[in-house]
């Protein structure tokens, strides 16, 4: 909420009189957040990386455009799915007492001070410095008579062949214009070929034109030089209309929805049916328009007509509309000491060896944190079990795998020497839907059995398990992930995964595959909490243990790392347990929509985010539990999805030496940071944590690298 609205976020206004006092209407809109309104809190908090001058400066123009990617996927989904309510006559409202069309109000207003804050940044901060480097974007009116001469013929020799305007007139009427394409909409004086006076036309840029055209060195000042295409497209626009001049040429971009919308209850095959819809989503409703900064009102209020769009969908950007497509120009410089310090992810002492897989995992638990330490033994793991002659069958969930999987191979490889390999592929897994479409279809090209999960839940637990004949008996090696089976995002996200051949967490696991591929009941399971089953009501007691704690006088104590933290009943859990005199300390990088710090409701709540080099995606849940600790890793944050809508698992830390280091990685350390840790208020607001009154700065992030890897390697 906004500051006006924090300052009635009192003990009366919460409890509604002193009579109340000692009861709280702990359902009041004043208690939270807005879900839209604190993700954009996030993407402020990502940008500020940008102008942190302690992050090298190549990688805070790559937070820079993060930001901007993070805005996009926000008004493709979130802002969509609000329109979509508005749409259909919704005025329910959310906990934090807005309706949608109350919500996209609000967004509207902060996402445009978001979007100039980004602009500002890339203009004033970035551009500044880079340029002080020598790494320069050279405006069209600072082009040299031998760069002019380059970029003509670079327009009519890789440009021009793959540029095809589209002039509009009544044959020709509006373009279908593809999500978030870099597109122009130009002004005409004249008469074409045949007579015609248009007076417009619209050109798209295809993809595959890079949007940083970099200078040869015999035609700059230094070797990081580079155009932006949108220039050179403004500068030679007239040579796309023979006999007509250009009077204007403007960068525009839409945003439109990027839901997939297939009634799984009305399709034979789900797999066809995403097939289908995939084209959709370059032609999604409209969301939001981007304009150059410099475009006329008469031709930006013609595009807002044409895209049935008003004044709050409406971005003027003093910039490249396509601000995040600037990501890759980073990897195209090579000036090491403005990019973070190399590192080289680490082993556990007991993987450093030539031992197999399976006899470690025997001697005792092994616990990988990524991307501090390598995601190379989770790969090892399976293909092992393909080459195995031991191994009988292989069993795995894979929401996002990415490009050229080394996990996919060594499942493919399984399958094709004869193991019975089961995969669970959630093709629902929001835009990497055509790749699991794809890795679906190699994998049964290979003999391996694929199933889709369940109708009306996605499968985002993190699984993998190999039945193993030893001796006279079946052992069952388990892998439980916090993250996806994605080697690229191990080396970003933090994550963390489980080896074990516990007998029970493998009956449980065991369990779990068999609801995916079959139609029986849900069994109840000994070590694991699951979703949609066990898993809300299983975080819904051990709150309510340490309330009760509390309330005797004993000591209780919560803390719970995740992504989001969202579901209303588990927020109204936490609320009475610092009623009650439990200390929560919650680290929550993204979506919070809990208040706290409210007075006789969440003075015993503390929340921070982490928002450094790496990602933050490790779940983690730690409950006191009168001395006898219970700590829980998750592949699920506390969403209402991931309660109710996923199947999810929650799987235990038994090992105490594992659950010291958790302890110590993720608690000791990200409550002590004071370089990349942000505090939330109960304004709503976020302050950066400083290390003023510090002894020595901690960063979790860099203590993890040279802890658990090789800095500087």
């Amino acid at each position: 909420m906004a500051s006006d609205d924090a300052a009635a976020v009192t003990r009366t206004s919460v409890m509604g009189s002193a009579a109340a006092a000692e009861q709280p209407d702990l359902r009041s809109p004043l208690l939270y957040l807005n879900r839209e309104l604190s993700l954009l809190q996030f993407n402020k908090r990502v940008l500020e990386q940008a102008k942190d001058e302690r992050v090298p400066l190549l990688e805070r123009m790559r937070f820079l455009c993060i930001s901007s990617s993070n805005l996009d996927e926000f008004f493709e989904v979130r802002v969509a799915g609000l329109k979509q309510q508005v749409a259909y006559g919704s005025v329910v409202k959310a906990a934090d007492g807005l309706s949608p069309t109350e919500a996209l109000k609000r967004i509207s207003v902060e996402a445009h001070t978001l979007v100039d804050e980004q602009y500002w940044v890339f203009n004033e901060v970035i551009s500044p410095a880079l340029e002080r480097e020598g790494i320069r974007f050279i405006r069209r009116s600072d082009w040299t008579e031998e760069q002019s001469a380059w970029l003509r013929s670079y327009f009519e020799e890789e440009l021009l062949p793959v540029l095809s305007p589209m002039g509009l007139d009544p044959a020709h009427p509006f373009p279908r214009v593809l999500n978030k394409a870099l597109c122009f909409i130009i002004s005409l004086k004249g008469k074409d070929a045949f007579g015609r006076e248009s007076g417009m036309a619209v050109l798209t840029a295809p993809r595959s034109l890079p949007r940083g055209v970099r200078l040869p060195e015999e035609v700059t000042a230094s070797p990081h030089e580079f155009v932006f295409l949108s220039s050179i497209i403004h500068t030679y626009a007239d040579d796309l209309f023979s006999g007509m001049s250009v009077t204007g040429c403007y960068q525009f971009r839409l945003t439109r929805n990027s839901d997939l919308l297939v009634d799984e209850e009305e399709v034979d095959d789900l797999r066809d049916a995403l097939e289908g819809e995939l084209p959709s989503r370059r032609y999604g409703e409209t969301v939001r328009l981007e304009v150059a900064d410099n475009c006329p009102v008469e031709l930006s209020g013609f595009l807002l007509k044409q895209f049935h769009l008003g004044e709050d969908d409406f971005y003027q950007v003093n910039g490249p509309v396509n601000l995040n497509r600037l990501m890759a120009l980073p990897d195209l410089i090579d000036r090491p000491e403005l990019k973070y310090t190399p590192f080289s992810a680490g082993l556990p002492p007991r993987l450093s060896g030539v031992s197999p897989m399976f006899d470690v995992i025997k001697q005792g638990d092994v616990l990988l944190h990524h991307p501090y330490q390598s995601f190379v033994p989770m790969v090892e793991f399976i293909r092992q079990a393909a080459l195995d002659p031991n191994v009988l069958a292989i069993k795995q969930t894979l929401y996002r795998t990415g490009p050229d999987s080394a996990v996919v191979k060594a499942l493919v490889d399984a399958a094709t020497r004869g193991k019975e390999v089961t995969v669970v592929v959630e093709l629902r897994a929001r835009f990497d839907e055509e790749a699991n479409i794809r890795l679906a279809s190699q994998l049964q090209e290979a003999g391996a059995h694929v199933v889709y999960g369940v109708v009306g839940y996605k499968t985002h637990a993190k699984l993998a398990m190999v039945v193993r004949r030893e001796s006279k008996r079946i052992v069952r090696y388990v892998h439980m992930g916090t993250g996806n089976y994605h080697a690229s995002t191990a080396r970003f996200y933090t994550d963390y995964g489980l080896f074990t051949c516990d007998r029970d967490i493998g009956n449980d696991v065991h369990n779990v595959f068999m609801q995916l591929t079959g139609l029986g009941r849900a069994t109840m399971l000994r070590r694991l909490l699951q979703s949609p089953f066990t898993f809300h009501a299983g975080i819904i007691e051990r709150i309510g243990r340490e309330t009760e704690r509390a309330s005797q006088g004993k000591p209780a104590r919560i803390m719970a790392k995740m992504n989001s933290l969202l579901e209303a009943e588990t927020i109204r859990a936490l609320y009475e347990a610092s009623r009650a005199g439990v200390q929560i300390n919650l680290i929550v990088r993204g979506i919070c929509t809990l208040r706290p710090g409210v007075e006789g409701v969440s003075e015993n709540i503390r929340v921070r985010s982490i928002v450094g080099r790496f990602l933050e995606h490790t779940r983690v849940f730690y409950f006191e539990n009168g001395g006898n600790v219970e700590l829980w890793c998750s592949s699920a944050d506390w969403m209402d999805r991931n309660f109710f809508r996923r199947v999810e698992t929650c799987f235990p830390i038994l090992q105490p030496e594992l659950r010291k280091r958790v302890m110590h990685e993720v608690f000791e350390l990200c409550l002590s940071d004071n370089q990349q840790a942000w505090e939330l208020d109960s304004s709503g607001e976020y302050t950066r944590v400083t290390d003023a009154e510090a002894q020595q700065p901690v960063s979790v992030q860099e203590a993890l690298m040279l802890e658990l890897g090789k800095l500087g390697a």
